[in-house]
């Protein structure tokens, strides 16, 4: 008995295990399996931010109020430079395609230029990112630390006319520094497994001591402050006790959405359980506000930065062989720079998104 096969008419439309699949080459698939396994890392630590933001919602920084430096100008510009950074980048993926088609019409020259543009672009985005890093390290107003991580900012409590919130106040502009010479601690004269790299700029009662001969300062926590009217609209005893308890410790209660500032009272007995003066951020501590905040700054820009990094070095690399007209001579051409153009563009996605949950959201 003979058996029948019937024709699907799916002949010859699927791919018979030949050495281009979805007729891409072998290293172009090898770069989409990994751009693809890159993008699941990214969406990992991306996630595990979103994540850690919701919990500490209430105590997260503001990002105007962070990243508001812009080279030559000292006042307050935020999100400024960071648009100018997001702009280069955008614009040397821009470049890289011009490379990439040039690359399909073997214009050597072209692919020459475009390619030498897309690496000063890259160069300048990583100049840059070093400058937000210097900047974000090293801090613009300094703060007190108490025993339960929470920071204290200081502000002026004098509003002119306009003013839509209290200015923060830089600690140097207030601070009296003590005559009290203290010695750094080290190993040897102390706990071997512990020292400090270098003594703060003011101790706590310097910075205690300046706060209370300057009567208009008061001191700014982390709490946002919700909804009063809501609250006390709300038929929860809770929610209304909260709304009372609000209104009696801070003086900008009724400005939902920024941060708590207490009242001169409640300012002196905050300060009363800080333990350190903190200026700018590192892995441990940081001015801005919650401490993860510091340490997912660090690690996510960082590990961006060095696949910006990355792709900068291997451009240059495929920029000198395209000067020397390797790929000239190659059967597939200017594959190598169709290859290398997907993982700078994979960069540029991936920095929108950056972009977007650490400067934007």
């Amino acid at each position: 008995m003979e058996a029948t096969v019937s024709n699907t008419g799916t002949e010859g439309k699927v791919w018979g295990g030949g050495n281009q699949p979805l007729k891409a080459s072998y290293g172009k698939m090898m770069m989409w399996f990994f751009l693809l396994s890159d993008a699941l890392t990214f969406s990992g630590f991306l996630a595990a931010y979103g994540f850690s933001r919701f919990k500490f919602i209430d105590s997260w920084p503001i990002a105007d109020e962070v990243y508001n430096h812009f080279p030559g100008s000292h006042g307050d510009n935020p999100m400024y430079f960071v648009a100018l950074m997001t702009f280069i980048l955008i614009a040397s993926s821009v470049t890289m395609v011009l490379a990439v088609d040039a690359g399909h019409h073997m214009d050597k020259k072209k692919v020459t230029f475009y390619m030498f543009l897309t690496i000063i672009g890259g160069a300048i985005f990583l100049g840059s990112q070093a400058w937000e890093w210097t900047n974000f390290i090293k801090g613009s107003y300094g703060a007190l630390e108490t025993k339960g991580g929470q920071i204290l900012q200081f502000v002026d409590t004098h509003m002119e006319e306009g003013d839509e919130k209290m200015h923060r106040v830089s600690v140097d502009d207030f601070a009296t520094a003590s005559h009290k010479d203290r010695v750094q601690h080290e190993r040897k004269s102390g706990l071997w497994f512990v020292s400090e790299p270098a003594l703060p700029e003011y101790s706590v009662q310097d910075v205690i001591t300046g706060f209370n001969h300057k009567k208009h300062l008061a001191v700014r926590t982390q709490e946002l402050m919700p909804n009063i009217e809501q609250l006390k609209a709300s038929d929860d005893p809770a929610d209304v006790a909260k709304a009372a308890r609000f209104e009696s410790i801070y003086v900008n209660a009724d400005q939902t959405g920024q941060k708590g500032v207490l009242t001169r009272a409640e300012s002196e007995k905050a300060l009363k359980n800080a333990v350190v003066y903190v200026k700018g951020a590192n892995l441990i501590h940081n001015e801005y506000g919650n401490r993860l905040f510091g340490d997912f700054f660090f690690f996510i820009t960082g590990f961006h930065g060095f696949h910006v990094f990355s792709g900068v070095v291997i451009n240059i690399i495929i920029f000198f062989n395209v000067i020397l007209g390797t790929y000239d001579r190659r059967k597939n051409n200017y594959e190598m720079v169709e290859k290398v153009g997907l993982y700078w563009h994979f960069v540029d996605l991936v920095w929108v998104f950056v972009f977007t949950f650490f400067y934007l959201v």
